[in-house]
């Protein structure tokens, strides 16, 4: 049986405001990084560059709702994307 196939993604959070119900941070997967704002308030993900976004904007997004209240500034987190690239 084949193991599915999967990149590991590190997320760095550098800015929290409750505030502006908003996040900023740089996630990172294989030979790939991006900045990320994620206004929580509104439920948009804004990612740039736009090269490869496609790659990891679902999983991002699912890792964000599902750490919402957990997540710090100054953090690195990690999660699984299944895809391997």
């Amino acid at each position: 049986m084949r193991s599915k196939p999967e990149t590991i993604a590190y997320l760095n959070v550098q800015e929290y405001c409750f505030t502006k119900r908003q996040v900023k941070g740089i996630v990172k997967a294989s030979q790939f990084k991006w900045q990320f704002t994620w206004s929580f308030g509104r439920g948009i993900l804004f990612i740039s560059p736009p090269l490869g976004r496609a790659l990891i904007e679902n999983s991002l997004l699912r890792f964000l709702l599902k750490k919402d209240y957990e997540l710090e500034a100054g953090c690195e987190y990690k999660f699984v994307i299944s895809a391997k690239f």
